[in-house]
């Protein structure tokens, strides 16, 4: 029987007061029952508008029929026919603003839990299944991508499955681009990650770590092996201050190596290789994703304050809502209308404090959010001993750099056809962050879906 419940089945979780206390996933994930109930709630509409939604079109109604008829095994094989990455996608992508966003369950009431329910099939497929995928024979054609994120895992999943010998070049230790430096272990546990890139070296993807493009190797010299096309999916991992007196004193990060010290060298762990300062009152400056990160991994490693220092009102905050609302839960401080105007120093070189402004929202600027306009004569001292900026990053400009007639916006980002991802370089094509900039795993996605799809045409003149 179909459940026309206007609510979603609650997502099992971690109470907030022991969550804040370790880096073991916040969510639990659905059991059987609840993910059959979940599934039970889905429309199967005829127009499938959540699948326009969806940046790699994945097949929505399909493997949600599946799950509804307990089919576990079947629902992932529908989801894996579209995406390379389950288990990440359906823990970290912003389904509320893309598939969940255009579900008809969702104009009297709450979409279904596509995610929750994509999370879940990911799941029982890694916990159940140990045949490894059907590696397909050699086409003999070479592709080389630059980057193990999301956007490059992704270009190199749907290569191999055609018949490429594809080969993803990292400059960290570890594959996994962002989903591994960047996002915590209690949003997406690295297991999860290392599963999904154990498939795709099952394929016959070759992955070579500490190799940083544009050092190591040029494009031009990866053709000069014999690699036939080129993917850039090197992510945008260059940090953004916001060029304030005080940015230079210890106790200052950016958001990027404070996620990256905490995430990819464990430095929450004793004994680590790689400690980091642990802050007793911390300020995370933005409102993102990546600040609700850092300020929660503050959290967990002692700190005894944490705030969220945002220059907009709690409306135009970039996180996603159950990221504020976790945090929230865990006792993070929100001082939003807030603006850092000087870090202050102790005397010593360390932080003792942060002088913000208060500010009100003004006129609609060109992003048509409402612009801050600083408050005269309401500075004020927040009491912080470390500060975390997370207002953003851009490309690292090494690629450009080291590659001639590759032509980039004023700011970094690769300029791109679209529709196909290829640069003004012919055989060289780039997606993800490298391009857009700070973007959704999802959209990384599906910029390496259509780079992919792009090459595969010109090598072959076919479809994919």
């Amino acid at each position: 029987m179909p459940n026309m419940s206007l609510k979603k089945n609650e997502m099992p979780s971690q109470e907030p007061q022991v969550r804040s206390r370790n880096f073991e996933e916040v969510a639990l994930g659905y059991t059987e029952e609840q993910a059959i109930d979940e599934a039970r709630r889905c429309l199967n509409c005829k127009n499938k508008p959540c699948v326009g939604g969806c940046p790699v079109n994945i097949m929505i109604p399909e493997f949600i029929a599946k799950m509804a008829e307990g089919d576990f095994e079947g629902a992932y094989q529908v989801i894996a026919k579209s995406s390379a990455l389950p288990a990440v996608c359906g823990r970290v992508c912003p389904q509320e603003s893309q598939c969940e966003k255009y579900c008809v369950r969702g104009i009297k009431g709450e979409p279904v839990g596509i995610g929750r329910l994509e999370r879940f099939a990911a799941d029982w497929h890694n916990e159940h299944v140990s045949e490894a995928p059907i590696r397909p024979g050699s086409n003999g054609h070479k592709i080389a991508v630059i980057g193990s994120g999301p956007s490059g895992l992704t270009c190199a999943g749907d290569l191999a499955r055609l018949g490429y010998e594809v080969t993803v070049f990292e400059a960290l230790h570890t594959p996994g681009g962002v989903l591994v430096y960047g996002i915590p272990e209690f949003r997406l546990p690295k297991a999860i990650v290392q599963k999904e890139i154990e498939g795709l070296k099952a394929m016959g993807v070759r992955i070579e770590t500490n190799m940083v493009i544009g050092r190591s190797l040029s494009i031009d010299e990866l053709f000069e092996e014999g690699f036939e096309a080129v993917f850039i999916g090197s992510g945008a991992g260059l940090p953004r201050f916001m060029n304030i007196p005080g940015e230079n004193l210890k106790g200052v990060y950016s958001a990027n190596e404070f996620l990256t010290r905490v995430n990819l060298m464990k430095a929450y762990l004793p004994g680590s290789d790689t400690p980091i300062q642990r802050g007793k009152r911390v300020a995370v400056v933005g409102g993102g994703n990546v600040a609700m990160d850092a300020a929660r991994c503050a959290k967990r490693l002692g700190a005894e304050e944490v705030y969220i220092v945002y220059r907009r009102s709690e409306a135009e905050l970039p996180a996603r809502a159950e990221e504020v609302e976790h945090a929230k839960e865990e006792g993070i401080v929100f001082r939003l209308l807030n603006n850092p105007k000087e870090i202050l120093g102790d005397g010593t070189g360390s932080v003792r404090g942060m002088e913000c402004l208060e500010m009100e929202l003004g006129e609609p600027d060109a992003s048509g959010r409402r612009r801050p306009v600083e408050k005269a004569g309401s500075e004020f001292v927040l009491d912080v001993d470390c500060v975390i900026m997370a207002i953003g990053t851009s490309p690292n400009p090494l690629i450009k750099s080291t590659t001639e007639g590759l032509e980039t916006q004023s700011w970094g980002g690769i300029i791109v056809n679209e529709e196909t991802g290829l640069t003004s370089r012919p055989g060289v094509y780039a997606g993800g962050d490298a391009v857009t900039g700070a973007a959704t795993v999802i959209l990384a996605m599906g910029a390496g879906k259509a780079a992919a799809k792009a090459i595969h045409r010109q090598l072959s003149g076919e479809e994919a």
